[in-house]
């Protein structure tokens, strides 16, 4: 069975299937992340309610956080198992064309499909820094342990950090716009008949989470959250 799927993944469709799959589950937990995360409109309260329920998700069966860290080791292992994929797939196209074009013009291709790697990179950086920012509080010079609320508006107060944010969101919504897309056309789903509603809904999808994420920095920045 190993050696069978090895094979598969070998393949150039077995590594583009790698990355939709993959892509997908990301895609989800980015969705549930945002969903999760603007519900700090609904006060403190509520807030470091839903973040507490969080933490304690599956006990007593299970200890506290535990249900947390086994999605970040599999969002981890989506992750790695993402860029793999999409590194070896690099390598293949690379070889497959050793000399390169005198000048290259981009035709059919996307803004965002050109700087899909570079966005990839941002996003990697992005994720290691929000983790010791809002998670583990180790580059939050004001962390208070549980009181996740306060840890947003005070981690958001700081101007160059929320810039920071809010760059790393767009990038994370060029990502999305090219990635999903590109998702569907691996699935079989992203030309012909289906053509303009997969790009409309990449296109929505991708805006929708980008303004969702900034909107909270956002919020802090203008007063609208204190």
């Amino acid at each position: 069975m190993a050696t069978v799927a090895l094979t598969a993944y070998r393949s150039t469709i077995g590594r583009k299937a790698v990355m939709a799959v993959t892509g997908l589950l990301l895609f989800g937990f980015v969705v549930a992340h945002m969903v999760g995360n603007l519900k700090i409109f609904t006060g403190e309260e509520h807030y470091n309610e839903y973040a507490e329920g969080l933490r304690a998700f599956g006990t007593p069966i299970i200890g506290d956080e535990q249900f947390l860290w086994v999605m970040r080791a599999g969002l981890l292992a989506a992750v790695l198992a993402h860029i793999g994929a999409a590194v070896s797939l690099t390598r293949t196209s690379k070889l497959a064309r050793p000399i390169h074009y005198v000048k290259h013009t981009p035709t059919t291709s996307t803004y965002a499909s050109r700087t899909m790697r570079w966005g990839g990179v941002v996003i990697a950086l992005f994720v290691i820094y929000h983790l010791l920012h809002l998670t583990t509080g180790d580059a939050h010079g004001d962390f208070r342990p549980g009181d996740v609320y306060h840890n947003v508006i005070s981690g958001f107060e700081t101007w160059y950090v929320s810039a920071f944010y809010i760059l790393a969101n767009l990038a994370l919504g060029m990502h999305l716009f090219h990635g999903l897309w590109s998702m569907f056309q691996t699935l079989g789903r992203g030309s012909g008949r289906f053509s303009k509603g997969v790009r409309v809904f990449s296109v929505l999808a991708a805006v929708a989470i980008t303004v969702g994420n900034i909107s909270i920095p956002l919020a802090v920045l203008t007063g609208v959250l204190e």
